[in-house]
């Protein structure tokens, strides 16, 4: 049995967390290094669309049953409930008003499709994988929690918060979501005879693309880190980081209640522990207009995003393998 602590210190010294350090090292030293905007597109579209078709091609294997429906209930479920758990937690560190606080609670209730994909990368790597599934789980987890953000904007009476045709139209519609749905449907409808036409194009180079992409997101989260100091509070840097360990503990019970495999476990852990970056942003643009982006990017990208990656994935593997085992 492999010592979790030894596969914790493996994954930290993996070419993909050294990929985020380098970008995060890069920026923060104030070097010219940047990704064209079209390649970093490039590069997310590819993953998005890999992860998506993986993971259809798992559901078309496992087949659609009962433990399926129960993991995708359990998504919504922690999507729902983790902007009420942030919002107080928010409350009590910070002066924020209360709109903001509402979009910054929304953003870590919806999850980071990157540091899932992380987290199934190290996962592989290592022989733990999780269940097939968990991409579709990671899919429904990204739009709830922008409605309860909504509802407790609206409870705090402190905002207009919009519910129109164009909010629905962000959600339901936005790219990420759509690309991640329709891989998926792909990889679900073809099951291994199409993943067997086009392995060698988001199987064996996903690894090396996603290095790269990490690298962007190093000199992204650095950029945003600088940009941002007179932003992130002693409080609001505090939930940065302690709010990811409260949604991970959330995300155990859940994988636990539902009798995930370790690696599957893990997953749910990290998908509760992140914050979104994409999907949620363009959301509250248009249903908290008032709410303050700045601060919701910061947090989400510039703390939550690098905790996760190097010291959170790592240790959501070690308690979950105390207490599920190899």
């Amino acid at each position: 049995m492999v010592d979790p602590l030894d596969l914790a210190l493996t994954n930290l010294g993996s070419p993909i967390i050294l990929s985020f350090a380098l970008g995060l090292f890069a920026a923060l030293a104030k070097s010219d290094l940047s990704f064209p905007e079209a390649i970093a597109k490039g590069l997310s579209i590819y993953l998005l669309f890999a992860i998506g078709f993986k993971g259809g091609v798992a559901v078309a294997a496992h087949g659609m049953d009962a433990q399926l429906l129960a993991a995708l209930l359990v998504g919504i479920a922690i999507s729902f409930l983790l902007p009420l758990v942030a919002f107080p937690l928010l409350q009590k560190l910070t002066r924020l008003p209360a709109v903001d606080i509402a979009a910054v609670a929304g953003h870590y209730g919806s999850i980071s499709i990157v540091t899932f994909l992380a987290a199934s990368s190290l996962l592989t790597a290592n022989g733990m994988e999780g269940e097939g599934y968990m991409v579709a789980v990671a899919a429904v987890m990204e739009a709830p929690a922008i409605l309860t953000a909504i509802w407790l904007a609206n409870r705090s009476g402190r905002s207009s918060a919009q519910a129109g045709n164009e909010f629905w139209r962000e959600i339901l519609l936005n790219g990420s979501i759509v690309l991640l749905l329709g891989a998926f449907v792909i990889g679900w409808a073809t099951g291994e005879r199409g993943l067997a036409e086009i392995k060698s194009f988001i199987v064996d180079p996903f690894k090396g693309v996603l290095c790269l992409f990490l690298l962007d997101m190093g000199l992204v989260a650095g950029r945003r880190l600088m940009g941002s100091m007179g932003l992130l509070t002693r409080g609001v840097a505090v939930f940065g980081v302690l709010m990811p360990l409260v949604g991970a503990s959330i995300g155990l019970a859940g994988g636990l209640l539902l009798g995930l495999s370790l690696g599957g476990v893990v997953l749910l852990m990290v998908l509760a522990a992140s914050a979104s970056y994409i999907a949620v942003p363009a959301a509250m643009r248009v249903a908290l207009p008032e709410a303050n982006p700045a601060i919701s990017l910061s947090l989400a990208l510039g703390i939550t995003f690098p905790f996760n990656l190097t010291v959170g994935i790592p240790l959501y593997l070690l308690v979950a393998s105390a207490l599920v085992g190899a």
